[in-house]
């Protein structure tokens, strides 16, 4: 149980350990140790991120829209690091990632598909039948359950639009090599914020929907008690 646990651990870890600590190592690395112009050495670092993206979709075979998203904002983000003329026109482009991705995801929760279901889906249900099942029925029959599944994205939509906007004042007003570390450690405390409050809103009451409704079906009738059929299971007993 615990190798599995730290092996998840270093799983989930690794794409975080690529797209943040690559890309400042690099900077570093090909601007004072290769004498690069610091548009140059911005340019370069963000190969691996773009590379390992496209990589993923490749692999797996399989296209969502939050990867479908992120892959086509990395691209564009790759392509202005050779174009631009301005370190700091770069370093903004960073922060226009977030806001794409925060765009798309508000945009998806209007049109009624919340985007970030498809990253928060796999936490909560852990490969479970039961809570598949379970997930099922509630997103079927449960109003609390949709609300908190469009809460979910709504808050990381939100989160991402404020760390790109602290990112451009910062591109802005702070010097380049400050910007390269700050706005890592920016998208890091976002990333803590957008985990804390969807979880307390959206993730944590929807985990606990689950597996009271896990239980019910376990119930002598096996029926769910979701609201939608719950009336039912009462003229039926």
């Amino acid at each position: 149980m615990t190798t599995n646990r730290k092996s998840g651990m270093k799983h989930n870890l690794a794409p975080l350990l690529i797209d943040v600590a690559v890309p400042i190592g690099s900077y570093y690395l090909l601007r004072n140790g290769f004498g690069m112009s610091t548009l140059a050495a911005l340019g370069w670092s963000s190969v691996v991120p773009a590379v390992r993206t496209g990589w993923g979709v490749v692999r797996d075979r399989t296209v969502n829209g939050f990867a479908a998203l992120i892959l086509f904002v990395n691209a564009v983000g790759l392509l202005l690091s050779f174009v631009a003329g301005d370190p700091r026109l770069m370093l903004a482009k960073d922060s226009g990632v977030s806001s794409a991705i925060g765009i798309g995801v508000l945009v998806s929760v209007a049109m009624g598909r919340p985007m970030m279901t498809a990253a928060m889906k796999p936490w909560l249900v852990k490969g479970d039948a039961a809570k598949e099942a379970a997930w099922a029925g509630l997103l079927s029959g449960s109003s609390r359950f949709r609300r908190a599944e469009r809460v979910f994205s709504l808050v990381w939509g939100v989160v991402l639009l404020g760390e790109c906007v602290v990112r451009v004042v910062g591109a802005y007003t702070l010097p380049v090599d400050t910007m390269v570390w700050l706005g890592s450690v920016i998208m890091i405390v976002a990333m803590v914020l957008g985990f804390l409050v969807s979880g307390a809103l959206a993730a944590g009451p929807m985990a606990g929907m689950l597996v009271a409704e896990v239980e019910a079906r376990k119930g002598g009738s096996r029926v769910s008690l979701s609201p939608a059929v719950a009336p039912e299971v009462a003229l039926v007993r």
